[in-house]
C-alpha cells in the first residue's frame, strides 16, 4: 500500500486535485465535471454548416430535372406539329416520325431555328404523274430548319435524304418484272416475247438530272430478243422515271440497288418546303411538295 507524499502543514496527508482537459484545451475541475460540461454544441455547429450545401445541391438537381422535363415537352409539341404538317403535305397514310435533336430544344425554338431535325415518312404517293412511282420510305436529315415570318415556307440550310423504291412499285411503273441484277447498280427485267417465252435483260440504273432515274447499258442474259421486243424495251426505258414528292432543293446524287428495291440518295442546300400545292423543280417540271407548311411550329 502506497503512502501519499503530499501532507498538510499539520502533517495530515491529502491527494492532489488534477484538472481534466478536453481536446480543445479547456480544463474542468474533475473527470465527472468534464463529462458533465462536455461542449455538445460543437457537433451541431458542424451539421449546420453542411445543411445549406445539401439544400443547394438538392435544389440544383430538382431544377435540372424540371428543365429537362420542360424541354422534352416543348420538343414533343414541335415534333407532333411538324409530323402533322408533313403528313398533310405528302398525303401519307400515317404521320412521319419526327425527331428534333440537340439540347436544349427550348432555346432553339425561341431563336426560330432548329439545328437538327430528322424526318422519316412512309408510303408517299406520286399521284398525277404519267408514270407514278411511289416512295416507300423517305428519310430526311435537315440542318438549320427555319420558317418564314408569314408561315408560307420552311427552309433548311442543308439536307440529306434517302428514298427507298420497292421493286414492286418500280415493276408497276415500268410494266415489266424488275428485280436485282447480278452486279451492283444493275437490275433485271423480264420481257415477254411471242409464243409465251420470256427473255431476261439487265440494265444499269443511274441518277439523271432533275431527280430522275435513267436506265442504260442493256444486256440480254437469256434467250434472243426479237426486233419487236427490242423496240418495245427501248420505248419502256428511253424516258427516265421522274421522282416526285421530293422537297425542292434536294438533288438526286446516286442510285444503288438492294435485294428489295432501289435506294436513291439526295443532298442539297436551301431546301425549301412551300405552302403551295406544287413547286417547279430544277428541270422545269411540276413536283408535289409539302403543303400547308404554316402548321409547322418552331416554338409557338
Amino acid at each position: 500500500m502506497s503512502t501519499s507524499q503530499h501532507r498538510h502543514d499539520d502533517g495530515s496527508q491529502y491527494e492532489p486535485h488534477y484538472p481534466s482537459y478536453d481536446s480543445y484545451g479547456y480544463g474542468y475541475g474533475s473527470q465527472d465535471e468534464a463529462t458533465l460540461y462536455e461542449p455538445y454544441a460543437l457537433p451541431g455547429l458542424r451539421r449546420s454548416r453542411r445543411h445549406p450545401l445539401a439544400v443547394a445541391t438538392t435544389t440544383l438537381v430538382a431544377l435540372a430535372v424540371l428543365s429537362v422535363a420542360v424541354d422534352r415537352v416543348v420538343a414533343a409539341r414541335i415534333e407532333s406539329r411538324t409530323a402533322k404538317a408533313f403528313q398533310e403535305g405528302m398525303d401519307t397514310p400515317l404521320p412521319p416520325q419526327v425527331h428534333v435533336r440537340g439540347f436544349p430544344v427550348l432555346t432553339q425554338a425561341a431563336s426560330g431555328t432548329l439545328r437538327h431535325v430528322d424526318i422519316t415518312a412512309h408510303d408517299i404517293p406520286a399521284q398525277g404523274a404519267t408514270r407514278p412511282l411511289p416512295v416507300s420510305e423517305l428519310s430526311l436529315r435537315l440542318q438549320g430548319l427555319t420558317k418564314s415570318d408569314d408561315d408560307s415556307e420552311a427552309r433548311a440550310d442543308s439536307a440529306e435524304a434517302t428514298a427507298f423504291l420497292s421493286y414492286t412499285d418500280v415493276s408497276n411503273t415500268l410494266g415489266l418484272e424488275i428485280s436485282q441484277g447480278s452486279r451492283p447498280g444493275q437490275v433485271s427485267a423480264v420481257v415477254l416475247v411471242p409464243l409465251g417465252k420470256q427473255v431476261t435483260v439487265t440494265t444499269t440504273v443511274t441518277a439523271a438530272s432533275g431527280n430522275r432515274i435513267a436506265f442504260k447499258d442493256f444486256d440480254v442474259k437469256a434467250g434472243a430478243l426479237p426486233a419487236p421486243g427490242s423496240a418495245a424495251l427501248d420505248k419502256v426505258f428511253e424516258q427516265p422515271i421522274q421522282l416526285r414528292n421530293i422537297p425542292q432543293g434536294l438533288h438526286l446524287r446516286s442510285v444503288t440497288t438492294t435485294t428489295d428495291g432501289l435506294i436513291a440518295h439526295f443532298s442539297g442546300h436551301s431546301v425549301t418546303f412551300r405552302a403551295d400545292d406544287a413547286s417547279q423543280d430544277s428541270a422545269g417540271g411540276s413536283d408535289a411538295v409539302v403543303r400547308r407548311v404554316s402548321t409547322l411550329q418552331l416554338g409557338r
